[in-house]
C-alpha cells in the first residue's frame, strides 16, 4: 500500500490528525488527511455479529427465517425445471423438493459444526443442472414410454452419478489434496474467483426478473429502498430496515402478486407468463402431504454409468472451486480472518458427504455453498453461526411438515430474482474487496486481473454456443461424456477465471519478493496455515474439543 509522505511513523491505519508535517498548521494537516489511503483490514469492520457472537434469540430466529426463505428460491427453481423433463408430476416434484430441503438442512448443520465452521448455507447448486439434464435426455431412458417409469429410472441414474461424484470430493477434501491446492491461492488469484461468483450468475438476476416485470421490478425497488435509503431516514437504536429488508419486501410484493392473481389479470395470458407471475401455478400445495419424513432410496437402488459419473464428477469439481470462493467471501462478511487452507479442505470433505446425501435421498442436484446467502450476510451485517444453524432447523421442519413449506412455493420466481440482483452484487463485492491486499500499480497485477476476468466471461460464452449440440461438436473426440466434462467446467465463469488467474500467478515471476508482495502474499501467507495466526483457533476450531482427535494443519 502507498503511504502519504508524512514520515515513516504513519501508516494506512492512522487516525484523524495522525500525520503532521511538523509545523505546517491546520491547513497542511487537512491536506495530509485527504491524501491518506485506506488501511488494509484483515477483518472487515462494521460486522455487528461475528461467527461466535450471537444476536438475541428472537432476532436470531427472524434472521434465520430470512436465510431459509432465500434458500427456498433455488430449492424450488431447480426441481421445477428438471422433474417435468424426467416425466414427473406435482407429486414427484413435491417429494424431490422435500428431500432437497431436508438434505440442505443436514448439510448446513454439518458444515457449520464440523466443516469450515463458517456461517454458510449448503443448498442446491445450479452447477449440477447441466450434467443432470444430460442424464435426463440420455438415450437409455427414452425407451421408457410411461412417464412414471421414466422418472423412476432417470432418478436412479442421477442418484448413482451423484454418489460417484461425492467420492471424488470426499477423498480430495479429507485426504488433504485440496489443502495443497488452496495454498497456492493469493489475493490476486482469489479476486477473479470471488468476483465472478455473483457476476457469473447474472442470468438468474434481471433476465429471470424480466419474465414478470410487474412483480419483479417492484420487489427490486422496494428492497433497495428499504435496505439502503430508509435506514438514513428513520433513526433507530437498532438496525431494523436493512437487517429485515428481505422479509419486509418479499411479504409486501408477495401479497401484491396474490392480488394480481386473484384479479384474473393473468387468466388469458400465455402459459410462460402464468408460470412466472401467478401465485397458484406450482400445484404443490395439493400434492404435498401434511407430514412426510424423507427416506433414502425411496425410488429404488441407484444405477451407475461411467460417462454420467465423469460428467457429474466435473460438476463436483466446479462446485468445489466455487464453494471455496464462497467460503472466502463468507469469512469476509462474517468479520473473521481469511480461511486457512486446511479448514477449506475439511469443508470440502464435508461437502462431498453432503453430495453423497443428495444422491442417497434423490434430490436431482448436488450441493454447494450458497452465494446468495453470503450476500445476505453482507446485507444484514450478521455473520453469526447460530443464525445459520437456526435456518437449518427451519429447513428440516418444513421438509417434514411439507404442507406448510408448500405455502412458500406460491412466491413467484421473479421475486427471488429481484433479491438475487442485490445479494449476488454483495457477494461479488467481497472479491473486489480483496484488491486492497494487491499492488494495483503493478502491471503484472493488472494483467492477471484483467485477463482472467475477461477470459472468465469470454470462454463460457463461446462454450455455451455448443450446449444444444447432442453429439461431439467442437472437440474432435468421439466421446459424449468428454464433451460433457468440458462443457461443465468451462461454462463456469468463476472456475475459468480462477484457473487462469492461478496459472498466471504461479508462472509469472512469482519467485522474487517484489512479485510476491504485488500478489499480496506477504499479507496472505500467514493465513494459509492454521497456526499461522492466533485468531484461527478462535474462529475455526472444532467443537467438543474434537481438534485433539482431528488437528488442523
Amino acid at each position: 500500500m502507498l503511504k502519504s509522505g508524512c514520515g515513516s511513523g504513519c501508516d494506512g491505519g492512522a487516525g484523524v490528525g495522525g500525520c503532521s508535517a511538523g509545523g505546517g498548521g491546520g491547513l497542511n494537516d487537512h491536506k495530509e488527511e485527504e491524501l491518506q489511503p485506506h488501511s488494509v483490514k484483515e477483518q472487515l469492520p462494521g460486522v455487528q455479529y461475528s461467527v461466535n457472537s450471537h444476536p438475541p434469540w428472537p432476532e436470531a430466529i427472524i434472521l434465520g427465517s430470512q436465510h431459509f426463505l432465500l434458500t427456498f428460491g433455488m430449492t424450488l427453481f431447480i426441481p421445477s425445471m428438471i422433474v417435468p423433463l424426467m416425466g414427473g408430476h406435482n407429486v414427484e416434484k413435491a417429494g424431490v423438493i422435500q428431500s432437497l430441503l431436508f438434505v440442505s438442512g443436514l448439510n448446513t448443520l454439518f458444515q457449520s459444526l464440523f466443516g469450515t465452521r463458517l456461517p454458510t448455507v449448503i443448498s442446491a447448486s445450479y452447477t449440477f443442472v447441466a450434467p443432470t439434464i444430460s442424464i435426463v435426455i440420455a438415450s437409455r431412458y427414452r425407451k421408457y414410454l410411461n412417464p412414471q417409469e421414466r422418472f423412476v429410472h432417470t432418478m436412479r441414474g442421477i442418484q448413482g452419478s451423484l454418489i460417484t461424484a461425492s467420492v471424488f470430493q470426499t477423498v480430495i477434501g479429507f485426504m488433504g489434496f485440496w489443502r495443497i491446492a488452496v495454498r497456492f491461492l493469493t489475493p490476486v488469484s482469489l479476486v477473479p474467483l470471488v468476483t465472478l461468483l455473483g457476476f457469473g450468475l447474472f442470468h438468474l438476476g434481471f433476465p429471470l426478473l424480466g419474465r414478470c416485470v410487474e412483480i419483479g421490478l417492484p420487489e427490486l425497488i422496494l428492497m433497495l429502498f428499504i435496505s439502503q435509503y430508509l435506514p438514513h431516514k428513520i433513526k433507530s437504536q437498532r438496525a431494523i430496515c436493512d437487517r429485515f429488508a428481505l422479509l419486509f419486501s418479499v411479504a409486501i410484493v408477495w401479497m401484491y402478486s396474490q392480488i394480481l392473481t386473484l384479479s384474473g389479470i393473468y387468466n388469458d395470458k400465455p402459459t410462460n407468463i402464468q408460470i412466472s407471475c401467478r401465485t397458484d401455478h406450482s400445484g404443490l400445495l395439493s400434492a404435498t402431504p401434511w407430514i412426510m419424513i424423507p427416506t433414502p432410496f425411496r425410488w429404488g437402488p441407484p444405477t451407475f454409468n461411467a460417462g454420467e459419473g465423469f460428467t457429474m464428477m466435473a460438476a463436483s469439481f466446479v462446485a468445489l472451486v466455487e464453494s471455496t470462493g464462497t467460503n472466502f467471501a463468507a469469512a469476509r462478511y462474517a468479520g473473521v480472518t481469511p480461511v486457512p487452507s486446511s479448514i477449506i479442505s475439511r469443508g470440502a470433505g464435508w461437502l462431498g458427504l453432503g453430495v453423497l446425501l443428495n444422491g442417497i435421498f434423490g434430490t436431482v442436484t448436488g450441493a454447494a455453498a450458497s452465494v446468495e446467502n453470503v450476500g445476505l450476510l453482507a446485507l444484514t451485517r450478521v455473520g453469526s453461526r447460530r443464525v445459520i444453524q437456526i435456518s437449518a432447523g427451519f429447513m428440516l421442519f418444513f421438509s417434514v411438515f411439507g404442507k406448510f413449506g408448500a405455502l412458500f412455493a406460491s412466491i413467484p420466481m421473479p421475486i427471488f430474482a429481484a433479491v438475487y440482483c442485490i445479494l449476488f452484487a454483495y457477494a461479488s463485492s467481497a472479491g473486489l474487496g480483496l484488491l486492497q491486499f494487491c499492488n494495483l500499480n503493478s502491471f503484472r497485477t493488472k494483467f492477471i486481473l484483467g485477463f482472467s476476468l475477461f477470459m472468465g466471461l469470454s470462454v463460457p460464452e463461446y462454450v455455451t454456443e455448443y450446449l444444444p449440440v447432442p453429439q461431439p461438436g467442437f472437440i474432435p473426440i468421439h466421446s459424449s461424456w468428454f464433451n460433457g466434462v468440458v462443457i461443465v467446467v468451462f461454462t463456469s465463469r468463476a472456475t475459468v477465471a480462477a484457473l487462469i488467474a492461478l496459472f498466471l500467478d504461479c508462472t509469472l515471476c512469482r519467485g522474487n519478493d517484489p512479485t510476491r508482495r504485488d500478489s499480496g502474499s506477504h499479507w496472505w501467507e500467514k493465513f494459509t496455515v492454521f497456526k499461522g495466526d492466533v485468531r484461527s483457533e478462535e474462529f475455526y476450531s472444532l467443537p467438543f474439543k474434537l481438534d485433539r482427535l482431528f488437528p488442523s494443519l
